[in-house]
């Protein structure tokens, strides 16, 4: 036993969408370690989890999106000692944009469109490769 209050551990929420175009291609954005990552961003203040993505999306590739059923929540440790906690969701684009190609905001290096059979392939977490596994899952089984 010891004599120290218990102290919950604390980790940033980091809300991902997986965002499909015309063509069925996911939109990913490269970040500064190289890596493919899905638009999102850091979970603040008093925004729902559905109102941080779309606003992400908006701003890190100008696309607007809808977000609908949660696909996957996981742990990421991107750098050692660093863990963040990501939530994704299968996201619509809304049809105004739709063949608009995707802008790369000052938080990326590059944005890129892939289509399913490319993903595995791409330097990224398996858990971003797992949730747009279960988007394409879904669209197929509706």
């Amino acid at each position: 036993m010891t004599d120290q209050p218990y102290v919950p551990a604390r980790f940033p929420i980091s809300i991902k969408g997986v965002v499909l175009d015309v063509e069925q291609r996911v939109l990913l954005l490269k970040n500064e370690r190289e890596e493919w990552e899905l638009p999102g961003g850091k979970l603040e203040g008093d925004e729902t989890p559905v109102e941080r993505v779309e606003t992400e999306i908006r701003e890190e590739c100008g696309w607007n999106a809808t977000a609908g059923p949660l696909l996957n929540v996981w742990m990421y440790e991107p750098l050692p000692g660093r863990r963040v906690f990501i939530v994704t969701y299968g996201c619509t684009l809304a049809d105004t944009v739709a063949h608009r190609p995707p802008v790369v905001s000052h938080e990326h290096k590059e944005a890129g469109l892939f289509h399913r059979g490319e993903i595995e392939a791409l330097t990224m977490p398996q858990g971003y490769k797992d949730s747009i596994a279960r988007w394409f899952q879904l669209l197929d089984q509706a």
